[in-house]
């Protein structure tokens, strides 16, 4: 099932040449995105694994995890690196969560306002997949949220996204990763510009 959300007034026509597929950690969509772009012009750029290179580079950190255990103003000078080296580039699938959760609340980690997405794309996913698939993904050691607390961020991720949306004058999709197969498909429909999206 899919959920579209533009304004008349400035949707945006396709080819995409910046497409942000966002979504709570275990959503699916670095998987979504891999498969993709093997069978599209579009390039898989995973916002986490460039800001690590850059923190490796930098002698910071060597794992996601102690990437993400750094300082928060460290992280951010990270991630607005990344920023800056991805903001030219074309035809890419821009994989990153979007809003990211912290004890002390949410921010959103979509930067907004040096990468201008023509979409966003939500990947939503059920709950007990989510589960399964943190769990099935130890190289990563990831917090396993309560359901409360994912529901939570996912309606979050939802309206900081609607926001962005809005804000930027760009399309919002929301896909629903019930069965990975279907919602490549539709993926894949919105790259190639199928007339149903």
């Amino acid at each position: 099932m899919c959920w579209k959300v533009s304004l008349q007034v400035v949707f945006k026509m396709r080819p995409w040449e910046r497409v942000a597929v966002v979504g709570v950690p275990g959503a699916g969509k670095t998987s979504l995105c891999t498969a993709a772009s093997e069978n599209s012009k579009y390039q898989h750029v995973n916002y986490g694994r460039v800001m690590l290179e850059i923190a490796q580079n930098r002698g910071l950190a060597t794992t996601l995890p102690e990437m993400f255990s750094l300082d928060l103003t460290i992280q951010h000078g990270i991630w607005e690196k990344t920023a800056l080296q991805i903001k030219d580039k074309k035809n890419i699938l821009l994989d990153l969560h979007g809003l990211d959760h912290f004890r002390e609340g949410y921010l959103i980690s979509l930067p907004l306002n040096i990468i201008r997405p023509d979409i966003i794309i939500i990947i939503e996913s059920a709950y007990e997949d989510i589960i399964h698939r943190i769990r099935a993904d130890p190289m990563k050691k990831r917090i396993i949220p309560g359901q409360k607390t994912h529901n939570e961020h996912v309606k979050m991720l939802r309206l900081a996204m609607i926001s962005a949306s809005a804000c930027l004058g760009c399309n919002l999709i929301i896909l629903n990763n019930y069965d990975f197969e279907t919602c490549l498909t539709e993926l894949e429909s919105i790259l190639v510009n199928k007339s149903d999206y």
